[in-house]
């Protein structure tokens, strides 16, 4: 795909369901002889420093990190698959496709015991594989519980809610605190403003 011709260095794949999608992933992901994925531009690999194109060839499937999203009940049935093929580097866990993939969505921040028990299940098959584990957290707090447990890669937040919430923080401090905005408006509708 254009991904790989441009030198990415890593991917995640979302909604991978089977071994034969982690196969596909494989072979579009890395260099001949582990995969099929072709030479793309060498202007790419001249974006590291030294290191001539032989050589970038010569140790990038080792640098290539290759992610796969374990997010629907399909996946999680074949995760020991999924795990077992060789150039999968992470199984990333999404809580909240999965929750709902599963009929056990995340409500008001609670897990079902069931969706509870499917990422302690995704964690351990990525130890047992020797493969990193991921997930994805809502706060710091939650990463930090992650990262406790033993997770190694961990999205603490996505930019959809901290935009949000960092602008809303930055306009309630541009603004001042309600009481000051709540006094000039009554002020400017006392002058009839």
């Amino acid at each position: 795909t254009d991904e790989f011709q441009h030198a990415a260095h890593g991917v995640i794949v979302p909604l991978l369901s089977t071994v034969d999608d982690a196969r596909s992933l494989v072979k579009a992901a890395k260099f001949p002889p582990a995969g099929q994925r072709g030479f793309g531009s060498p202007f790419a690999m001249d974006k590291f420093d030294g290191v001539t194109q032989t050589e970038y060839l010569q140790q990038a499937n080792e640098s290539l990190l290759t992610i796969v999203q374990i997010e629907t009940q399909d996946a999680l049935n074949n995760v020991e698959e999924i795990a077992r093929v060789p150039g999968i580097d992470v199984l990333f866990c999404g809580p909240f496709d999965l929750g709902n993939n599963i009929g056990h969505p995340i409500l008001d921040g609670t897990m079902h015991e069931e969706l509870k028990e499917a990422v302690v299940k995704i964690q351990r098959v990525a130890k047992e594989n020797r493969k990193a584990s991921g997930i994805y957290a809502t706060s710091g707090d939650q990463a930090r519980e992650y990262a406790d447990q033993g997770f190694q890669m961990i999205s603490v937040a996505t930019d959809a809610a901290l935009l949000p919430a960092a602008m809303h923080s930055a306009l309630t401090s541009a603004r001042g605190s309600y009481v000051h905005s709540a006094l000039n408006m009554a002020k400017g509708a006392i002058r009839g403003k």
